[in-house]
C-alpha cells in the first residue's frame, strides 16, 4: 500500500505510558507521534491511563486504557496493569492501522497489540529500547527473563523491522530471534530548538534564578526516575564540596536523608527540564543497561558537559571520549571525574561545544521520522512480507 494509492499512511504506536506520564520511552513516542503527524501520517497511540478514553492531542489520536500503576509507586517498577478493555481496543485499532509499531516487548500493551496484529494480519514494526536491566529483586529479574523469552521472542521473530539504539540491544534482539537483516540502528531524536545551549552567562544566571538554584558554583544535574538502574544513588554518594548536585525527577522520597547541599527540583515538564540543562554545567547519569538514554541526548543538545556510564553499547555512536566522559559505575571514580570537570571551565566549554554539534548532526527528529515512514511503507506494501502476516 502507498499513501498515494489509498490515502495517508495509518500507524498505531503502542507504548505502556504516554505523556503526561514522565519517562524516556513515552517522550520518544510522543515526539515520534508529533513528527509523523507533521509529515502527513495518521497516528493513533495505544497506551495506559488513569481512565479509559480517546482524545485528540495536537492531531494525534490517543487511546488510553485504564490501568493500575501501583508497581511503579510501590516498587519503582514501571509496569502498568491494564484493564480488560485492552485487547478489544488493540483489535479495534490494529484493524484500522496499516502498520503497528510496538515500543519494547516487556509490557501488557505490547502483548495485546502483538496478539491483535497477528489476528488482523497487520504488519508489525518494533523498537526495543533496552536489553535485560539489572534489578536488585530476584523476582523482578526472573519475571523479566521469562517475559523476554516468551513475548519478547514472539515479537522479535515476527516484526518486519526491529529498531535498536545501541549495539548491546541489537545483540539482545538477535538473541531473541530477530533476523539480522531486519535489525536497524536508529537513534532517538531530540528537539534541538527546545534543548539548546544558554545564549550567554546572563541567560544561564536568569535560568538559575527562575529555578531557585544558587547563582554561583558548578551545578551537576541528574534527570530521571530515582531508581537504582539510573544510578541516582551512586551520584548521591559522590556528593562533594567541589560541586552541587541537582536532581530532577522522582519520587522525592528516594532523596530522604540526602545532604543539605543536594538540590531537588521535583518532576519537571520538558520545557522546565530544558531550562534546567541551560542552568547547570554538567549532566551526570551513571545508569546501567540503558544504552543511549534520551536524557543524555537532551543534555548534549543543550550544550553542557556530559558524564555517563562507559557502556559497550555506545560503540555504534563513535563518541569522542575526550569530549563525552564515559566512566565506570563507581562512586569514587564519579567523584574524581566530576571534581576534574568542576575545576576546568575550558574543558566543560569544549565538551559542551562538541556535544551540541554532535546532537544537531546526529539526532534530528525529521531524519528519525523519515526513516520510520520509509520502513512503514515497506512493511505495509502488499505482498512485501507475506510470510510474517500469516
Amino acid at each position: 500500500m502507498s499513501d498515494d494509492a489509498r490515502g495517508p499512511l495509518k500507524v498505531l504506536l503502542v507504548c505502556h505510558y504516554y505523556p503526561p506520564h514522565l519517562g524516556g520511552i513515552e517522550n520518544v513516542v510522543h515526539a515520534e507521534a508529533r513528527h509523523l503527524t507533521a509529515a502527513g501520517v495518521q497516528v493513533t497511540v495505544l497506551t495506559s491511563g488513569e481512565r479509559s478514553g480517546v482524545t485528540d492531542e495536537d492531531g494525534v489520536r490517543v487511546v488510553r486504557v485504564r490501568a493500575w500503576n501501583g508497581l511503579e509507586r510501590k516498587a519503582g517498577v514501571p509496569f502498568p496493569i491494564l484493564g480488560p478493555k485492552l485487547l478489544r481496543r488493540a483489535l479495534r485499532w490494529t484493524r484500522w492501522a496499516d502498520v503497528v509499531h510496538i515500543h519494547d516487548a516487556f509490557y501488557l500493551t505490547s502483548w495485546a497489540a502483538l496478539t491483535a496484529a497477528k489476528a488482523t494480519r497487520t504488519p508489525v514494526v518494533a523498537t526495543q529500547h533496552v536489553a535485560l536491566v539489572h534489578h536488585d529483586s530476584a523476582a523482578v529479574a526472573l519475571v523479566q527473563k521469562a517475559v523476554y523469552a516468551t513475548a519478547g521472542r514472539l515479537l522479535m521473530r515476527g516484526a518486519q523491522s526491529v529498531f535498536t539504539m545501541n549495539s548491546d540491544v541489537a545483540a539482545f534482539v538477535r538473541g531473541l530471534g530477530a533476523r539480522p537483516e531486519r535489525v536497524h540502528h536508529l537513534p532517538n531524536g531530540v528537539d534541538t530548538e527546545l534543548f539548546r545551549p544558554a545564549r550567554d552567562a546572563a541567560e544561564q544566571a536568569a535560568e538559575r534564578e527562575r529555578l531557585g538554584l544558587p547563582p554561583e558554583g558548578v551545578l551537576v544535574l541528574f534527570v530521571g526516575r530515582f531508581v537504582p538502574k539510573k544510578g541516582f544513588d551512586l551520584l548521591l554518594a559522590a556528593d562533594d564540596p567541589g560541586y552541587r548536585l541537582v536532581f530532577a525527577g522522582g519520587p522525592a522520597e528516594a532523596l530522604t536523608g540526602a545532604r543539605d547541599s543536594v538540590i531537588y527540583l521535583g518532576s519537571l515538564a520538558p520545557a522546565e527540564v530544558a531550562a534546567a540543562y541551560r542552568a547547570c554545567d554538567v549532566f551526570a547519569l551513571p545508569s546501567t543497561s540503558e544504552g543511549f538514554p534520551l536524557t543524555v541526548q537532551e543534555a548534549m543538545s543543550s550544550g553542557i558537559a556530559v558524564l555517563t556510564t562507559d557502556d559497550s553499547g555506545y560503540a555504534a555512536y563513535d563518541l569522542d571520549r575526550d569530549r563525552v566522559s564515559l566512566v565506570d559505575r563507581d562512586t569514587e571514580m564519579l567523584r574524581v571525574r566530576l571534581r576534574e570537570m568542576a575545576v576546568d571551565s575550558e574543558l566543560r566549554r569544549q565538551m559542551g561545544k562538541y556535544a551540541r554539534e554532535y546532537a544537531v548532526e546526529r539526532f534530528a527528529w525529521p531524519d528519525h521520522a523519515s526513516m520510520l515512514i520509509e520502513t512503514y511503507r515497506s512493511a505495509s506494501r502488499p505482498g512485501g512480507s507475506s510470510a510474517d502476516r500469516g
